[in-house]
């Protein structure tokens, strides 16, 4: 699906904004955002005025903003990377797409340059297949299909909630990973989509997604902060709790979530040797977070993702309150966002 192809009145970009000046971003993305509408948050905690080139269909929210609409107690959900999730609070939009302002247009090994909106549209609109794994990877692609042996009886799929693309360059790598192979950068372009298996967890990184807005808004949830959350990705854990949140929420309603393409161009962005330094508890709660979502059946008066999230919380106060604070406070927030998003969804 070409851009030309796609409803653009069905898609917003939501951009986080933790860098004052968007012009070389913006500009480098400006062949595929393009007519379409797009909403920059920009962190509360950023002093300078934000620099945005002009060419853009664009509706821009600050603190004073964000305060508005929830309210100045609720605001501090929304600072660091988790600005982003105010975008997907106030869009009407079928589709959303985020990408986070450190990274461009990716090209192919032909060498075109990569529309990772179009790609992340079109997987969301084909069906996902999580009940039985296809070895051709995502059979609605071009040029794949179904194997044989694949079971007639599944091949219509259940429909996509969320596209979890990849990055060149600087691979969202954990810190000590990143701070032991200080060289590595990924240069492997794997021309693949697949649907994760029904069950599977996955680490959803928020910096290319797109998710369908009807059918899993209040599932993108800004829950876990962790001690010393810093502003980049290697001192954050929102997205990847958010992404656990999604992936098993989506299984409990009959959902799907793919993974693969697009990629985008990631660029340098922070010192993870200098992360390490810091106290950082975001792989102790991973450790402790695995077994919990392994366990956790949603009961089944939960038919809808609000309920979803709610039951979800409710689980994460009484089976992991009492190891950390931190889960504690995700637990409340996640139960004030269900709370924020129904409010501010009744009045729009």
């Amino acid at each position: 699906m070409s851009s030309a192809e796609i409803n653009k009145n069905e898609v917003d970009i939501v951009i986080g904004a933790l860098n004052a000046d968007l012009t070389q971003f913006l500009n480098s993305w400006k062949p595929f955002f393009s007519g379409f509408h797009l909403i920059i948050v920009k962190d509360p905690e950023l002093k300078d005025d934000l620099n945005i080139p002009e060419g853009f269909d664009v509706d821009v929210y600050s603190k004073p903003d964000i305060e508005k609409v929830v309210g100045a107690a609720n605001s501090a959900m929304f600072s660091g990377y988790s600005c982003r999730y105010f975008g997907y609070l106030v869009s009407k939009k079928k589709y959303i797409v985020s990408i986070d302002d450190d990274c461009v247009p990716a090209k192919d090994p032909k060498g075109v340059l990569v529309d990772a909106v179009s790609q992340h549209v079109t997987n969301l609109e084909n069906p996902a297949t999580p009940l039985f794994f296809n070895t051709l990877y995502d059979p609605y692609c071009e040029g794949a299909d179904f194997v044989r042996g694949y079971p007639f009886s599944l091949r219509s799929g259940v429909p996509c909630a969320a596209s979890c693309g990849l990055w060149l360059n600087l691979a969202d790598l954990d810190a000590p990973t990143q701070a032991l192979k200080t060289e590595q950068r990924n240069t492997s372009y794997v021309d693949a989509v697949m649907t994760v298996p029904l069950k599977a967890m996955l680490p959803i990184s928020g910096i290319n997604i797109a998710f369908n807005r009807e059918l899993v808004g209040p599932a993108l949830v800004p829950a876990l902060r962790i001690a010393g959350e810093g502003k980049v990705r290697w001192e954050t854990l929102e997205d990847v709790w958010c992404g656990m949140c999604l992936k098993h929420i989506s299984d409990h309603l009959g959902y799907g979530v793919k993974t693969g393409l697009p990629y985008v161009w990631r660029n340098e962005r922070g010192d993870a040797v200098e992360s390490l330094r810091k106290k950082w508890e975001g792989m102790k709660l991973m450790e402790k977070s695995v077994p919990f979502f392994e366990a956790l059946k949603l009961p089944e008066s939960a038919v809808n993702v609000e309920d979803c999230v709610v039951e979800l919380a409710k689980a994460v106060k009484e089976q992991l309150g009492s190891d950390d604070p931190a889960f504690t406070q995700a637990a409340d927030a996640m139960v004030k966002w269900v709370q924020l998003w129904n409010s501010v969804n009744s009045s729009g």
